[in-house]
């Protein structure tokens, strides 16, 4: 239950592709007249999260309850980006129910808990409850997990491996700021892979508290996701972060640019492309929309590793230019001439 008097917020956080934006779809649809205030933060240039929610068509979901900070980490710009548009949103004249935020997945989500203890915004909100969304097939495949003795094996062996790899890191930080963990895609696993990643997820959670949902398609009941009434702007120190001891988180590690393609003539030729561009760069995420010659709609295309779906989301506007466009998401040093070239070839 919310703190008296304060409007209650949601932090949705979860590594690239999980499926936040289709959990938040979701949640609009069965908002059941709550009035439920959007803010979308991405890294890349194009706000295709936003754009999702906004062609979804969702009876009651007004484009101004999505808030979108583009180009940039929420976890970084906080005072900047984050705090005004809190603030934005509870000084309306009819403020939201419920706020939901969906960081992007390169987010830490304890820097914005924190945000929450502003005196701006702390007598007025209040952190509901933090949800980590994770993409169960990739820990069936070891994506994240990682042997603690050979680690230390090869620290041992090696002066250079005395870090954690930053994607290994990120995911620690979502996991363990969170008040419940949706396992998602749980369609792709057998029910023994269930238990055994859960059992895994257990093993890292820092707080026996923490429930696990496994899912399929992000599909949660509203029951189970708002009314956490975890005030975790009050339970920080329960909650440990790579970076309690003052270092910066660095997005260095990572970067994203835009490649603009012509229309689309077949996106299952495409789809093979951005496949092999994933195996050969070593990408983390591709995403963005497609023109597809003599369809009225505009065909979405999310791919996280090498697992892509397409879908048509919304007819093209008349007032719209048709575009394709697609965001790449990797590791710092990506070679873009080589990833453009490789995904426009024909």
């Amino acid at each position: 239950m919310a703190q008296l008097g304060k409007i209650p917020a949601t932090v949705i956080t979860g590594f690239l592709g999980a499926g936040k934006t289709t959990m938040i779809r979701n949640m609009l649809e069965n908002a059941g007249g709550k009035r439920i205030a959007l803010i979308i933060n991405e890294f890349g240039d194009l706000g295709v999260d936003r754009e999702v929610i906004n062609g979804c068509g969702i009876s009651g979901c007004a484009e101004d309850d999505v808030v979108e900070l583009a180009n940039g980490c929420i976890c970084c710009t906080v005072a900047d980006d984050f705090l005004p548009t809190i603030k934005g949103l509870i000084d309306r004249d009819t403020p939201p129910d419920h706020i939901v935020i969906e960081t992007s997945g390169l987010a830490l989500p304890k820097p914005l808990v924190k945000a929450f203890n502003w005196p701006e915004i702390r007598s007025r909100v209040t952190v509901d409850g933090v949800v980590a969304v994770l993409d169960g097939a990739a820990l069936r495949d070891g994506l994240f997990a990682h042997d603690h003795h050979a680690v230390q094996a090869q620290r041992e062996a090696d002066d250079n491996l005395d870090h954690e790899s930053p994607l290994e890191e990120l995911f620690e930080e979502q996991l363990h700021c969170a008040d419940m963990v949706v396992l998602n895609k749980t369609d792709l696993l057998t029910e023994a892979e269930i238990a055994k990643v859960e059992a895994d997820i257990r093993a890292e959670l820092k707080r026996p508290s923490v429930k696990i949902i496994a899912t399929a398609h992000s599909k949660v009941e509203n029951a189970v996701l708002l009314g956490l009434g975890a005030a975790a702007e009050d339970d920080l120190d329960s909650r440990p972060s790579h970076h309690d001891d003052g270092h910066e988180h660095d997005h260095d590690d990572f970067e994203s640019f835009v490649v603009s393609l012509d229309a689309v003539d077949d996106a299952a030729v495409l789809e093979k492309r951005l496949i092999d561009v994933v195996r050969q760069f070593d990408v983390l995420r591709i995403k963005g929309f497609l023109d597809i010659p003599g369809k009225p709609m505009r065909q979405v295309v999310q791919g996280v590793g090498e697992r892509f779906q397409r879908y048509f989301d919304r007819p093209w506007a008349e007032t719209e230019t048709r575009r394709s466009e697609l965001v790449v998401i990797g590791l710092h040093g990506l070679d873009r001439g080589a990833i453009e070239a490789a995904i426009k070839a024909s």
